[in-house]
């Protein structure tokens, strides 16, 4: 995984892997493209990470420890959900047969300039809207 310094959009899995389960694989990632001012992601993607270290992973951070991560990773840049990417998610997903979640998450890297997503929940190596989606574990045996 070649993470370089294009801007890549970074998915909620791979943020607590990166945070919560000291994942080397996504640590890494997610250091490198911090490093490069590269990593990308968007609002939801904070809000769940927030809900998912504060109440789902195995050793629960405390509300100040779950938003000095945000913290950190908010200085990237944030896509917010607005209307017209909530739209233009619903005609991705109608006509591509993505999940409306899955068609918002690629909408919302396509608008943030990212070449890549990076994500375990889609197809690894397809591209959609110019962005090329990586799975980060699927070498690492994880895909």
């Amino acid at each position: 995984m070649n993470a370089g310094s294009q801007p890549s959009f970074v998915d909620t899995d791979v943020l607590v892997y990166a945070v919560a389960d000291e994942e080397l694989a996504a640590q890494t990632l997610v250091d490198t493209l911090a490093a490069a001012q590269a990593l990308h992601t968007r609002t939801q993607v904070l809000q769940e990470l927030y809900v998912v270290l504060t109440r789902k992973v195995r050793r629960k951070f405390t509300s100040a420890e779950a938003i000095d991560y945000l913290d950190r990773i908010a200085h990237a840049p944030v896509t917010t959900t607005d209307y017209r990417l909530v739209r233009q998610a619903a005609e991705l997903s109608d006509r591509d047969a993505f999940s409306f979640w899955d068609a918002l998450v690629l909408v919302a890297a396509a608008r943030s300039g990212a070449t890549r997503l990076y994500t375990e929940d889609l197809q690894h190596g397809r591209t959609v809207l110019g962005v090329e989606i990586v799975n980060p574990f699927r070498r690492a045996g994880r895909s």
